[in-house]
């Protein structure tokens, strides 16, 4: 690997952070030639497997075949999958941001289904999910959350999820029993490593502390130890109150706030290039990617890609697999054909 090479030149240690990251992507590398090579392996040991069976002539054989191709088929699947994880962000950790849209306390509740939905999808990945911030609905559900996701391709994943979530069902909170339609945005950041240098300056912030109204102990909910930021030039505010202490906190928020700027800068060069190559470009913030309807019939689908799926409820408890797998495969089949 290259970055063998540069690993061995001198002065390479000299710089704690971006060795670590060298490291760690030297891992993620090894990792995926490793898979390669072993899928290779089952593919030539399959083949061998079949020309035995056919000199043989032993039909016994073909649930064990059928088996060994089955998984060779998901492996590779699995591959084309990590191909379209290929992004510079792509590898990283996600910070994930839910906000209500209008429609009052059906938006909320509809908003804090959407949570517990990406919490458990994070769970069944393997990936730490801790909100940082939340803000409640007057009756029920939030009106807005922020959340971090640590995870291999967290980011690479989550992405998927941006833009209008459109929810259609019978309102509990409607003595009517009438049909609702309820719509709330996702956005979804990628956490900057240490080693990126993003200037924010003193001048342009405003840091205001105050008591938070989350859960978390007497000494949260007591002291001023939440902390919100503002960004005097581009309007961005975000804030922390998770954390016991307000140095932590601060800490927290100017890390979503830098993610936040990041994901800016990255997506007004996005807008650049497309303008240079006469690309019309997807806006994503304002689309609605995706339906959840619960009456009159039971049905999520998402309007990108049109999967489907009937089981409404194996989706929002965070079986999400296939909707994101669509996406990744569809975009990579756009960039490949570009």
């Amino acid at each position: 690997m290259a970055i063998d090479a540069d690993m061995e030149k001198p002065g390479f240690w000299d710089k704690p952070k971006a060795a670590a990251a060298a490291q760690k992507e030297r891992a993620d590398l090894q990792e995926t030639v490793d898979f390669y090579a072993k899928t290779e392996k089952k593919i030539q040991d399959t083949r061998e497997l079949i020309d035995l069976a056919e000199a043989e002539g032993d039909e016994q054989m073909e649930g064990e075949l059928e088996a060994e191709t089955a998984e060779i088929e998901e492996s590779v699947r699995a591959m084309e999958l990590a191909r379209m994880l290929s992004g510079p962000n792509d590898r990283r950790n996600a910070f994930v941001s839910i906000n209500a849209g209008a429609g009052g306390t059906e938006s909320c509740d509809w908003a804090d289904m959407l949570l517990r939905m990406y919490l458990r999808y994070s769970e069944t990945r393997g990936w730490k999910a801790s909100i940082t911030d939340h803000l409640a609905g007057d009756e029920a559900g939030v009106k807005s959350v922020t959340f971090s996701v640590e995870g291999k391709a967290a980011y690479g994943y989550m992405r998927a999820e941006v833009g209008i979530h459109r929810l259609v069902r019978i309102s509990p909170f409607d003595a009517a029993k009438r049909r609702h339609t309820s719509f709330v945005s996702v956005f979804v950041y990628p956490e900057v490593e240490e080693d990126i240098e993003i200037e924010v300056r003193d001048e342009d912030l405003r840091i205001d502390t105050y008591r938070a109204s989350g859960a978390g102990g007497q000494h949260v909910n007591k002291t001023d130890s939440a902390v919100r930021i503002t960004h005097r030039p581009t309007n961005i505010v975000v804030a922390c109150q998770n954390e016991r202490s307000q140095h932590r906190n601060k800490a927290t928020a100017m890390k979503i706030l830098k993610s936040r700027l990041y994901d800016l800068e990255t997506e007004k060069r996005k807008q650049e290039e497309d303008a240079l190559h006469g690309q019309k470009k997807e806006i994503a913030w304002g689309s609605q990617i995706r339906s959840y309807v619960l009456q009159p019939y039971r049905m999520v689908k998402d309007h990108r890609t049109n999967h489907e799926t009937g089981n409404v409820d194996k989706v929002l408890d965070g079986d999400l697999n296939g909707f994101i797998e669509a996406y990744l495969i569809q975009e990579g089949a756009g960039s490949d054909s570009a």
